[in-house]
């Protein structure tokens, strides 16, 4: 529907330097050259307004367009609520697919898995992530009926879907983020679980394995499961319960993957069973859906609906504040779900018969700083059940409120809510708790439920400049306590967390935990609180220290189970450094000797690697030995002697590692993907620095059969390609809390 034209005197929205970065790379409308033709109180204007146009075709409404669009733009120019990246992307664009979360069958015949990798590519060019559930594919060395052959198995498809999914561009702005699912009792179910053992592996891919109630049974009395082969739903074998368990538990420990989802409490949760039962879940795993739905999500800035104390009261939060907020919020995402143009005609029916919405919150631990609750706490925890139980209470009352003017779901009468007679309801579920990477940057606000990450960073901006950014709260609680200094600001910035800072305040120390300082079981008691009122799921990371054993992730698993969650993500700090390296049914850690600087002989042969860069043409020479470099050489031409000097002292440095025995791929791992001012393309590669080139020298050259990802640090934290920060990880994915850029969008 047509936009309402934006009134003379809307207000200018006030715009972080944070935000100013993300919104200018990914949200504003771009011309062919990539120069933004909207300014940001345009962008919010066409999101409003052409959202709210689509209240036209409700006579019973009780807005009128232009009082809803103008309630809209001040919504998300106040940053108490915004709606998922592809709205604020799409909406009043002739795009116009605005939903984030999809899920596609994956049937077991050549043309249902790649039709599904077709239907792939057209959601991830809209910008929107695919779950996948590959159980129904027959394992491998199947007897294939109508060649004589055998199936290749699940995995061999599943690397098909992640090689599409490397080639497709999402809008111009991301590639495209999978989950892989496949259900515990799958003869293949072995190899699925070590499928990422070797660093780069799968790389589009979030796995989690599903788990049924009958294999936790089995885990806790120690006994054997059957495996079933979905082709034939004959039993095909037998795995110890326990052992399979500790498998996967050793995995997560090593890198992370596989997740795990538990299957029958996602589908006890299903609102239209007869519809059939949900498999997979989006790619963070917060929204279990049904094969062709998807769902469109938006969420709460909790930090906002803070009430300070007056008059000898307590600060408190301010629910009729809140009230108002999630009632605006569920018909601004109903409303989404009739301005969406959805990729695929199924999805369009899926979506329309059962009109799920997810309405989650941010800025969970800025509530707590205000409040002077600490994240570790029963408070907080009991908190954040109120909160949520709240949240789900109004956003049904809202949705009550639609159907009386616009008519429940269609699907409703075979509803769970039809059949108890609890409705009607617009909308088959309405919260939802999802990854606000990007969303929390604009909003200046923390992530999700997640704790902080750090306190204070320092963030890298043009010209070499360092920017000390540092959470608000904790800022005014170190002015109140008398305790601020732009050195003590540097501090936190190096370290992250006070913790260990005993000169400062007890009181601010217990308040202001981080991730990291806080016992991972608070995590899962957290995420169990929110999940309680939680109509589908949350996104949510247990973080671990490096030095977390096996043992904490078999336990945190194990209380996920018993807490009531749909799923958990753990993840270990560090842990890919300590990656095992497998070869057949071998394991062994990864050692490094110290090493000795090797001798350069007096005469040594090699070549020179000609590379055009955006500072000029880069000449990189190779020498080797016994076939592998032994040292390089880059000189750059037509430069200043600044950047000459550069490249010569990189030269240096990667000569000396080579030569006291670091691997080219330590090296290619460090240097690639470092960005820089000046990129440029060469032969269908963009070269982004100096160190990129050579990193793409010492790849082409030494390592075709095994490329690596860009930007990995010593401990294999991954760095963001865009503005070279370290990615952390939170809320089932790596983002960047720099630029926004996010591996999961």
């Amino acid at each position: 529907m047509a936009a309402t034209p934006m009134p003379k005197r809307l207000p200018e929205p006030i715009i972080n330097e944070n935000a100013k970065i993300v919104l200018q790379r990914r949200y504003l409308r771009k011309d062919t050259e990539g120069t933004p033709f909207e300014n940001y109180r345009e962008l919010f204007w066409r999101v409003a307004s052409s959202i709210a146009a689509e209240e036209k075709k409700y006579a019973d409404s009780v807005y009128t367009v232009s009082k809803l669009a103008r309630e809209f733009y001040d919504l998300m120019t106040s940053y108490r609520f915004l709606p998922n990246s592809p709205t604020l992307m799409n909406a009043g664009t002739d795009l116009g697919q605005l939903a984030a979360c999809f899920v596609l069958p994956v049937e077991d015949s050549i043309e249902g898995i790649f039709d599904s990798v077709k239907h792939a590519a057209m959601i991830h060019k809209s910008g929107g992530g695919t779950g996948f559930s590959f159980s129904r594919l027959r394992p491998k060395d199947s007897v294939v009926g109508s060649t004589g052959g055998v199936a290749s198995g699940p995995l061999s498809f599943l690397r098909i879907f992640n090689c599409a999914t490397e080639q497709i561009k999402q809008g111009g702005t991301r590639r495209g983020a999978n989950m892989g699912i496949l259900r515990v009792d799958h003869p293949d179910i072995m190899e699925f679980i070590k499928a990422k053992e070797r660093d780069g592996e799968l790389n589009n891919f979030n796995l989690s394995v599903g788990l049924t109630e009958a294999f936790m049974r089995a885990v806790e009395k120690g006994e054997d499961y059957e495996l079933v082969d979905p082709k034939t739903g004959l039993v095909s074998g037998t795995l110890n319960a326990g052992e399979v368990f500790g498998i996967l538990v050793q995995k997560a420990w090593e890198s992370g993957d596989p997740g795990m989802v538990f299957l029958d409490r996602v589908n006890r949760d299903n609102p239209t069973p007869a519809q059939g039962d949900m498999e997979s879940t989006n790619p963070c795993g917060e929204q279990p859906l049904l094969p062709y739905e998807a769902c469109n999500l938006g969420s709460i800035n909790l930090g906002l609906v803070y009430a300070a104390g007056q008059n000898g009261h307590d600060s408190e939060i301010d629910w009729d504040e809140l009230k108002r907020i999630v009632h605006l919020a569920v018909r601004f995402l109903d409303n989404v779900i009739d301005a969406s143009n959805y990729p695929l005609p199924q999805i369009t029916e899926t979506v329309e018969r059962n009109r799920k919405i997810g309405l989650g919150v941010m800025g969970w631990a800025d509530l707590l700083f205000q409040l002077g609750i600490p994240y570790n706490s029963q408070k907080a925890v009991d908190l954040a059940e109120r909160v949520m139980k709240f949240i789900r209470d109004e956003s049904r009352a809202a949705s009550k409120q639609l159907a009386k003017e616009r008519g429940p779901f269609p699907a409703y009468a075979d509803s769970v809510f039809g059949k108890a007679d609890l409705g009607p309801y617009r909308n088959a579920t309405t919260t939802t708790i999802a990854p606000t990477g990007t969303l929390s940057i604009i909003g200046g606000c923390s992530s999700g439920v997640e704790p902080l990450f750090a306190l204070s960073f320092v963030r890298n901006v043009m010209d070499g400049d360092r920017l000390v950014e540092t959470n608000p709260h904790f800022e005014t609680a170190l002015k109140n306590a008398n305790a601020h200094s732009a050195s003590l600001m540097e501090e936190v910035a190096k370290k992250g967390s006070i913790a260990s800072m005993e000169f400062l305040p007890e009181d601010v120390r217990r308040v202001f935990v981080t991730a990291m300082d806080i016992e991972p079981m608070w995590h899962l008691k957290m995420q169990a609180a929110f999940q309680k009122y939680t109509d589908n799921a949350v996104s949510k990371t247990v973080n671990l220290p490096n030095e977390a054993t096996q043992e904490h992730i078999r336990e945190i698993y194990w209380k996920a189970y018993e807490y009531g969650c749909k799923g958990v993500t753990v993840y270990r700090d560090g842990c890919k450094s300590s990656q095992v390296l497998c070869t057949g049914d071998s394991e062994e850690k990864i050692k490094k000797d110290d090493s000795i600087v090797k001798d350069r002989p007096e005469v040594i042969y090699g070549f020179t690697h000609k590379v055009e860069t955006g500072l000029g043409v880069l000449y990189l020479t190779v020498n080797e030995m016994d076939g592998k470099p032994f040292e390089v050489f880059a000189t750059i031409g037509k430069s200043g002697r600044s950047i000459t000097a550069k490249a010569e002292a990189i030269g240096r440095l990667v000569s000396l590692a080579l030569r006291s025995g670091v691997t080219v791929r330590d090296i290619v791992e460090q240097l690639k993907g470092i960005g820089g001012d000046n990129p440029k393309f060469m032969k269908k590669h963009l070269v982004q620095s100096i160190p990129d080139a050579i990193a793409y020298v010492f790849e082409s050259r030494y390592m075709q059969d095994r490329p690596v990802s860009a930007g990995v640090t010593a401990l294999h934290r991954e760095t963001c390609p865009d503005c070279g920060s370290e990615l952390v990880f939170e809320e089932g994915c790596h983002i960047c809390k720099s630029c926004g850029f996010t591996k999961c969008g």
